[in-house]
C-alpha cells in the first residue's frame, strides 16, 4: 500500500470529513472510494470509445438483420 500526501482546501476537507462521517467510513476510505469511482467512469469511457472505433454501420445492419421478425411477447410490449 502507498501513502499519498494530499493538500485540500479547508472547505473541501471539512465537507469530506462530514460526508465520510455520514457514510460511516474514514476520510481515507471515502477518498479511496471516490477516486475508484472516478477512475472506473474514465476507464469505462475509454473502453466504450475503443469499442465504438471498432464498429461500423455494416456490422450494425448485419446484427439488425439477424433479429427475427416476430411479435414480442405481451409482457415485453410497451
Amino acid at each position: 500500500m502507498s501513502t499519498l500526501s494530499l493538500r485540500l482546501p479547508d472547505s473541501l476537507h471539512k465537507r469530506v470529513k462530514q460526508l465520510s462521517k455520514d457514510e460511516g467510513v474514514s476520510i481515507n476510505q471515502f477518498i479511496t472510494l471516490a477516486l475508484t469511482e472516478k477512475m472506473s467512469a474514465l476507464m469505462t469511457l475509454e473502453y466504450l470509445q475503443k469499442r465504438a472505433n471498432r464498429s461500423s454501420k455494416e456490422k450494425f445492419e448485419e446484427a439488425l438483420h439477424a433479429i427475427p421478425d416476430v411479435e414480442p411477447e405481451d409482457y415485453d410490449k410497451l
